[in-house]
This record gives structure tokens, C-alpha cells and sequence, in this order.
């Protein structure tokens, strides 16, 4: 690492130290520096939630994993840290966590974040902000693939040699280098994926999912889901032939929503509680930074949209969120009044086309008119 001097038009060399050197510890240190800021680990159009720390509620061992987190597929990721060495066992220590956090429940996670939090916030309604899911709808937690995050400031051969084979056999693991610095009295910390590389893990991952997809029916085809992965491909498609691509590079998922992160916030169509929507979602908006700096935009943005928007600042929530909504009754009764007979099941792909002309119709039309507004926004903050 490097520090320019723009003044001399030169660079000057910052030396590598170790953790032992700056006195930081695994424990007080490296772990408490992820606790507080997860979004080091995290890639584009991701993000995690830390739900508790040295957890050890584990049946018939005292062993402990050092964090436990959620992604946001709400999937549970075991975040194992080590100093200047990883160590020969590691790996095998990871993926003992792991098999013992697989079986765990929504119910369970929930109770083991709740813990975490202390009595002054609620586990589900912080889970339901994190993953935009409303209330009343089905929250279902830990029913993917686990993750497996390993942090050190050196990885041993041995360790890196499992680590390849365990991804080329499906395994969700990931190595991160974390490297101290000395620089005068001051101490830094460069934070860096190595296994497997970020231009390289989009394509690993999208082949383990054809090769899942090839082997077995997973449990989420069992209960219907894989319809919403075929809708949102469809409708990911039809966005395309319309010269619309907003959500080219976003996977379609088994999931009610498909989203793309746009700076501080969101774009996402959305099977609500109540109706369909879009909307431009804040799930880091406690303070209602961003919700204001939209809001000051309000006359303007209503006066060129020719549709209704709804503004959400959820007050009591760490959200918030912009949004144009169609409820589910108008829907149909409108397609009863269009068609002379009833919408088509959802399971029978019926009448697909025309739940997903509403999604295109109306993101296209949210995103352009609301976008400009959101750079605007956005620009003031900084």
C-alpha cells in the first residue's frame, strides 16, 4: 500500500505490520471492527446483518463461533476470524459451525437475535426492515445454503488448497486477507477477498446453481417458490426486449421482490401484502436522511408522475420508502371487468403476461421519473 503526496507528486510506501504489533487482539479488535461495520465483507447489491456475537448455544459443546450474521436472502453466514495466522484447523472449525447452524429455525434465529439486541428493539421487525418484508407476511429464515466467511492476515496452504476444493463442491465459503498497517501513529486495516476472487465469484456461483439445478429439486421448488425465480426471469426479459436495464446484472430469485441498489437505496418491484408495487426502499434510514432528502422533492416529483405515490417514513422503523402500490382486489376485479372471467392461479402460470406488463408498465415509468429526483438527493447529502 501506497500514500499519494499530490504537493511532491510522489507516493511513499506504507509498511505491513501485524495485529500483534498495534496490540489488537481477535476478540476486542479485529471482531468487534466487523461487528460494527459487516458491509466490509459484503459485494455489490449485498449486505449482512450481524445477529449476535461469540455465540455458543450449541447442544452437548462449549464451542463458540465468533459472529453470526444474515445475508440478505435471510440465510445465515458463520463469520470465523483469526489474527496474523490462520492456523492448520480453520477450515474444519468453520464448517462445524455451520453444521451445527443448519438446523436452525426462524423461531431460533429470531430468539438468538433477540438476545443479542437486549429489550429495546425487536429481532423480527429489525429481520423483517433488513430482508423488505411486511408485516404479516411469511418470514422464512435459513432455508438456503449457509455461508461460510473466513478472516486472517495469512492463510496457510493447507487451508487455502479445502478452501478451493469445498467451493468446487458447492460449498458457500469465502477467504478474506485482513492486512494492518503502520502509518506514523496511526494503525490501518486493508480488508480483501482472495477466495475466490470478486471478478470470478458471480461466475462460480451461477455454475453451482446450474449444477444444483441439475442434480436435485431443492426444498424451495417443493413449496412452490421456484415460481417466483421463473416469473422475475420473465419479467427480467421483457424489461430487456423494452430497452430497460436497470436489473441486467441482478440474478432473478426465489424471493417476492427483485431489487437493484442504486447508491443509499433501492429499486424494487414487489408482491406486497396487500398489492404489486415499486418502489425506491431505504433499509438504512433510521435517522430519515435519505427519506427527507427525497421528500423536499415531493410537489415536483407528484407533478410530473401521473400516478399515486405513496411516501412511507416509517417512523418507528429503520426504513423507509417511496412507493407506487396496486391493491390485489382492484387488480382483478379491473382484469375481471377486461376479460369477462376470473385471474388465472399463480401456480398455473395463467395469466402471467398480465401481472407482468404491470411490473415492467410501472417500473419503467417509477424509475425514470423518480430517479433524477434520487441524484438530486443524493448529490445534497454528500
Amino acid at each position: 500500500m501506497y500514500r499519494i503526496d499530490q504537493q511532491t507528486n510522489s507516493i511513499q510506501k506504507i509498511e505491513e505490520t501485524t495485529f500483534k504489533e498495534i496490540g489488537a487482539s481477535e476478540r476486542n479488535h479485529l471482531q468487534e471492527w466487523i461487528a460494527k461495520n459487516p458491509e466490509v465483507l459484503c459485494g455489490e447489491d449485498e449486505s449482512l446483518l450481524i445477529i449476535q456475537k461469540e455465540f455458543d448455544g450449541f447442544n452437548d459443546t462449549r464451542e463458540r463461533l465468533d459472529l453470526l450474521a444474515l445475508d440478505n436472502h435471510g440465510n445465515l453466514v458463520i463469520i470465523e476470524n483469526k489474527l496474523d495466522d490462520s492456523g492448520r484447523d480453520v477450515t474444519w472449525q468453520g464448517l462445524k459451525y455451520v453444521s451445527y447452524c443448519a438446523s436452525l429455525t426462524t423461531e431460533q434465529i429470531l430468539s438468538i437475535y433477540d438476545q443479542f439486541l437486549g429489550a429495546n428493539e425487536s429481532a423480527e421487525e429489525n429481520v423483517r426492515e433488513f430482508l423488505g418484508i411486511d408485516d404479516g407476511a411469511e418470514l422464512l429464515l435459513n432455508d438456503g445454503d449457509q455461508r461460510l466467511v473466513l478472516i486472517a492476515h495469512k492463510f496457510r496452504k493447507e487451508v487455502t488448497s479445502t478452501v478451493m476444493w469445498l467451493l468446487d463442491k458447492d460449498i458457500q465459503i469465502q477467504c478474506f486477507k485482513a492486512v494492518p498497517y503502520r502509518y506514523g501513529n496511526e494503525a490501518l486495516l486493508q480488508l480483501e477477498q482472495i477466495i475466490p476472487l470478486p471478478e470470478t465469484q458471480e461466475y462460480v456461483i451461477s455454475l453451482q446453481q446450474k449444477e444444483k439445478q441439475e442434480k436435485a429439486v431443492s426444498k424451495r421448488y417443493s413449496k412452490g417458490m421456484h415460481l417466483m425465480k421463473d416469473f422475475w426471469q420473465t419479467v427480467k426479459d421483457e424489461l430487456l426486449e423494452r430497452d430497460f436495464q436497470l436489473y441486467e446484472s441482478i440474478s432473478a430469485g426465489e424471493y417476492f421482490s427483485l431489487s437493484k441498489t442504486e447508491g443509499w437505496g433501492k429499486f424494487a418491484m414487489c408482491f406486497g401484502q396487500k398489492g404489486f408495487r415499486v418502489e425506491l426502499y431505504f433499509n438504512r434510514d433510521a435517522d430519515k436522511i435519505w427519506f427527507d432528502s427525497m421528500y423536499q422533492f415531493k410537489e415536483e416529483l407528484e407533478n410530473t408522475y401521473p400516478k399515486t405515490l405513496v411516501w412511507q417514513r416509517l417512523d418507528d422503523k429503520k426504513s423507509s420508502r417511496l412507493k407506487h402500490e396496486m391493491n390485489y382486489k382492484v387488480f382483478k376485479q379491473q382484469f375481471q371487468e377486461m376479460q369477462g372471467r376470473p385471474l388465472g392461479k399463480w401456480s398455473e402460470y395463467e395469466d402471467w403476461d398480465v401481472q407482468r406488463k404491470w411490473f415492467c408498465d410501472n417500473i419503467i415509468e417509477f424509475y425514470n421519473h423518480v430517479s433524477p429526483f434520487w441524484k438530486k438527493a443524493q448529490n445534497q447529502i454528500k
